[in-house]
């Protein structure tokens, strides 16, 4: 079997049945990307590493969880990994300068993709980046700083100096309103 052929929902489908020649698939595919959204949030080469190992063996361990309807592979790995890269950063108390994540230049330092992938992140991430616009400033800087940023709820209330609460709803709001205007504009594409 030609497992580079496969798309990436395949690929986790037989990674859950412990398929390690489609684990390694992914890996060739995404690995790269991994990296340098890793090592942009926490600066170290050997610790971007170690969080991208590490991100491949929660997919080894969680692939059976993956659910595609609520997202794509490519979006679920590169959580996986932000979230472990914040993580460490936390363990070590340390953020260095230029840790926050442009996720265009994750994306264009990532190495090849199928052009049907690049062509498809590219426009959802326009969708995306066009709906965050809509959103109330304070909301759109909450969200930027949270995601772009890698800074927690209570490092954007400092570095705002807003209240905590306040960040809390913002946030929350602001997601709330991205959700239903994602749903709307893809039941628009569907109908």
């Amino acid at each position: 079997m030609d497992y580079t052929k496969l798309d990436d929902s395949a690929l986790v489908i037989l990674v859950a049945r412990r398929d390690e020649a489609a684990l390694s698939t992914l890996y060739d595919r995404y690995s790269r990307l991994v990296y340098s959204l890793a090592l942009r949030v926490v600066g170290e080469r050997t610790l971007a590493e170690e969080i991208v190992m590490d991100a491949f063996v929660s997919v080894w361990r969680a692939a059976g969880s993956f659910v595609e309807e609520r997202g794509r592979f490519v979006a679920w790995l590169t959580s996986v990994a932000r979230h472990r890269a914040i993580d460490e950063l936390r363990r070590l108390n340390v953020r260095p300068e230029g840790s926050s994540v442009e996720l265009d230049e994750a994306i264009k330092t990532s190495g090849p993709d199928p052009l049907e992938d690049v062509v498809d992140v590219r426009q959802r991430r326009a969708v995306v980046r066009g709906v965050l616009a809509q959103l109330p400033d304070a909301q759109r800087e909450a969200l930027e700083l949270a995601y772009f940023g890698g800074l927690t709820q209570q490092e954007i209330a400092d570095k705002t100096s807003t209240p905590l609460g306040t960040v809390q709803t913002r946030m929350r709001l602001g997601m709330l309103k991205m959700r239903d205007e994602l749903q709307r504009i893809g039941a628009d594409l569907n109908t």
